[in-house]
């Protein structure tokens, strides 16, 4: 695995041993990063199910202000602090280690968050739901105005067109994997 672009971009990061942990492709992060390069220059970005950690680090090469990586796996979590560190950017990486939904119900204080990027267990299909239905519901104070929430999924799986106040304004497949992209619905 590598970083795409920015100015960390083409350095390596290592990924988690074993199939627990499917990393973005470099492939469909590009895509992902492609549609999101307007955004990008000093949003907050919010990676939930980090994993290895590389869409948040792809996130601050692309001139991301503030990153929060969220992963309950302790092998996920020590090669995310590990690549961090070899980065150099652990400091300028916020780590949540335990699970999306205690994260998003800990409250939204300073919270807001211009992007949030959600890649659950692809066999973990209620997660699915269950962090899509707290960004659109109790959780909708994570997002500043004009967010975006984009969930990475199985290009078979089917994910809700809304969820609360979440509309999927965006669907974009590459191989067996799709991305939705979400925005808060607009009240008439």
């Amino acid at each position: 695995m590598r970083i795409i672009g920015g100015w960390l971009g083409s350095r390596t990061l290592q990924a988690p041993p074993g199939l627990a942990t499917r990393p973005t492709s470099d492939r469909l992060r590009e895509t992902l990063f492609n549609v999101l390069a307007p955004r990008m220059e000093g949003a907050a970005f919010l990676d939930l199910y980090a994993g290895s950690g590389a869409v948040g680090v792809e996130a601050v090469s692309r001139g991301a202000a503030r990153v929060v990586c969220v992963e309950r796996a302790a092998p996920a979590l020590k090669v995310l602090r590990a690549n961090l560190a070899r980065l150099g950017i652990e400091k300028s990486v916020g780590v949540f280690a335990g699970a999306v939904s205690a994260f998003l119900r800990k409250g939204t204080t300073g919270a807001g968050f211009d992007v949030v990027f959600l890649d659950p267990p692809y066999d973990a299909e209620g997660e699915y739901a269950a962090a899509l239905g707290l960004l659109g519901g109790t959780a909708a104070g994570f997002l500043r105005e004009g967010a975006v929430v984009i969930a990475e999924h199985r290009r078979k799986q089917k994910l809700d067109e809304n969820y609360g106040l979440l509309a999927r304004r965006r669907l974009l497949e590459q191989g067996d994997a799709a991305l939705s992209f979400y925005e808060a619905a607009v009240s008439s």
